[in-house]
């Protein structure tokens, strides 16, 4: 290996954590870009570029405060990451991190799982259930996909903002919301408000204080400690076995564009700990596309996106609730693409 990094474990938040991130690495010591904090989660994070360590630098800048924060970034950058990070380095780090992802549910389940409901509140509510904000009392909660809300649940979100209140569904009083949010989106929140697809009164109070990660096609000088992570990580787990990239892998994973980014990375490394031979990665185990040289042209990115979907497809034989999970978009934004490209989308 190339790469050399420690095999230091992040720090998780010392409360309860909910819905832990399985794609991303949550740690590996790294030389500190803190020197007032040496003992701080973001140090342990894999990465070291200019480029990650100006959002390392944001986040930490933030995480004092009870500031809410609006993480926006490319499908796969790892906002999670970025998320945890600053709720383990923030005054709530002994509170819950609790997520949730406003793409993956639908009006009714996400206004119940984020508000929950009194008894009888609906035909099936036999008993009262607290929401997710109440459960994140004194922690943090975070919103995945905040653009995908519907527009009845933004304007019951933004009083949770705006009055630190809500009411659980058929509740009569308001309940304080002890709560810090984070949010992420992978789209433009301003071409979201200018479409009409997102309010633009909760849009001021989301993106108070702004992090936006870069894609990892701009922080190359990550990759090769990205993969040695991973290898490690695999190696270690129930039936891996420790192998090693040629000089000739590991240049062609830094000189890959990463449609998918992070998460496209690791399931990259991972099929390829398998398939390939004597422990050692060459290029042929890498399952990657031949990537045009780019013109910082829209359409290069829609190539290599096209490319990425028609690759993960292929490997999953057309199951889309798994190819949407290997590329770390929601179902309907994979439906969208299928059929933005061509593909059968029924």
């Amino acid at each position: 290996m190339n790469a050399a990094l420690s095999d230091n474990a992040f720090n998780e938040p010392r409360g309860p954590v909910h819905r832990s991130s399985t794609i991303f690495p949550e740690s590996a010591e790294r030389r500190p870009f803190s020197r007032s904090d040496e003992g701080s989660a973001a140090e342990r994070i894999v990465g070291d570029s200019l480029a990650w360590r100006a959002v390392l630098k944001r986040a930490t800048q933030v995480a004092a405060t009870e500031t809410t924060v609006c993480v926006h970034g490319e499908s796969g950058t790892g906002k999670e990451v970025v998320a945890r990070c600053v709720h383990s380095l923030s005054p709530r780090r002994r509170g819950p991190f609790i997520a949730i992802n406003c793409a993956a549910l639908p009006e009714q389940l996400l206004e119940s799982e984020l508000f929950g409901f009194e008894r009888g509140a609906f035909t099936g509510a036999q008993q009262l259930k607290p929401g997710q904000i109440e459960l994140a009392a004194g922690g943090v909660l975070f919103l995945d996909e905040i653009t995908e809300m519907t527009p009845a649940a933004q304007a019951k979100f933004l009083r949770v903002l705006q009055e630190r209140e809500f009411m659980r569904l058929g509740g009569t009083r308001p309940i304080k919301a002890d709560v810090r949010v984070v949010a992420a989106t992978n789209r433009d929140l301003r071409e979201a408000v200018a479409r009409g697809e997102f309010r633009a009164d909760l849009y001021y109070r989301v993106n108070v204080f702004d992090i936006h990660i870069p894609a990892l096609r701009h922080r190359r000088d990550d990759v090769s400690a990205l993969a040695a992570r991973f290898l490690r990580e695999f190696a270690q787990a129930p039936g891996g076995r420790r192998v090693e990239l040629t000089p000739e892998a590991l240049d062609a994973l830094v000189k890959y564009e990463w449609p998918g980014n992070v998460r496209e990375l690791r399931n990259v490394l991972e099929r390829a700990t398998i398939v390939c031979e004597n422990g050692v990665i060459d290029g042929r185990d890498l399952s990657l596309w031949p990537v045009p040289p780019s013109t910082g042209d829209t359409t290069d990115i829609e190539v290599l996106e096209r490319r990425a979907i028609e690759r993960v497809m292929h490997e999953v034989d057309g199951n889309k609730a798994k190819a949407s999970r290997q590329l770390g978009i929601t179902r309907t934004q994979l439906y969208i693409r299928l059929r933005k490209y061509g593909f059968a989308a029924s």
